[in-house]
């Protein structure tokens, strides 16, 4: 009875392997409001995208055209109802197209405006959302039942029974421009996601992007000193440039072009490390 036993959980182990499609790349998307999307799409933005390119919703969209953990095809917004542009948007588009014919791409986008990165550590949210978090921001938090890590790990595992889970973009830092502690937060944020889904950093690279930039007049380009120094404490991480890249006039987001080669960008980054 007990060989039996062994052969059937061996069994089901190996079909839920066999169900993970190795041609399915699934991405983590996390971050502030320049990951959420501040910049409305423009028509070319939803032109030509293909039904390989998908993304996974992380929350009931308000007008009913999405529902929490399902897949869509990946056009804009792609983190909540109402929001707009997001570098994974043309990372999404720029990623497949690396890819052989028959390839398909998902993405996972939870992101909150404003959020610090204790909105994403596991013992620090909580307190976060009770106590730390401003008013405004209590209905973003809420769409994520007040955890927005839990509810990217509660996607992540839905995803990894399609596809497998091979990068995590990061868009993070202007709340926490002047925290010399930022960087170690990251990790163990980077750290947490990994042990929570069985993932090995060897197969699964962050690539960090940077605030709008000083060259641009950037209101949060302080935030990039920590941004830059993440490869001190994740020395596989990567960091994409946000160098020239044009911004809304309020000079904290991108603009729907900045975000379309911020995306570009980020590719370039994964792509490298995937060879």
């Amino acid at each position: 009875m007990k060989r039996i036993v062994l052969s059937l959980l061996a069994l089901c182990c190996f079909v839920g392997l066999r169900a993970q499609d190795p041609t399915f790349h699934v991405f983590l998307c996390l971050g502030q409001s320049n990951m959420e999307g501040a910049a409305r799409p423009e028509s070319i933005d939803s032109v030509g995208v293909s039904d390989r390119l998908l993304t996974l919703a992380a929350v009931d969209y308000k007008d009913g055209s999405r529902k929490m953990g399902e897949w869509y095809k990946a056009l804009p917004p792609l983190c909540r109802y109402g929001n707009g542009m997001t570098p994974a948007d043309y990372f999404g588009r720029t990623t497949l197209a690396n890819y052989p014919e028959g390839h398909r791409v998902g993405l996972i986008n939870v992101a909150i405006g404003g959020i610090k990165i204790e909105g994403f550590m596991k013992d620090e949210i909580e307190n976060y959302a009770a106590n730390v978090a401003p008013g405004w921001m209590k209905p973003m938090l809420k769409e994520y039942d007040d955890n927005p890590y839990k509810r990217l790990v509660e996607m992540a595992k839905i995803a990894q029974k399609d596809g497998v889970i091979e990068g995590i973009l990061v868009h993070q830092g202007e709340s926490n421009w002047d925290d010399p502690d930022w960087a170690v937060k990251l990790k163990s944020v980077y750290e947490s996601l990994l042990a929570d889904l069985g993932l090995d950093a060897k197969n699964v690279p962050l690539i960090v992007g940077e605030a709008v930039n000083a060259d641009r007049g950037g209101t949060s380009a302080g935030a990039n000193i920590n941004i830059d120094n993440v490869r001190s404490t994740i020395p596989a991480a990567r960091i994409v440039s946000s160098s020239g890249l044009t911004n809304l006039p309020d000079h904290l987001h991108f603009d729907a072009a900045g975000y379309r080669e911020l995306g570009r960008r980020y590719a370039a980054q994964m792509m490298d490390l995937k060879g």
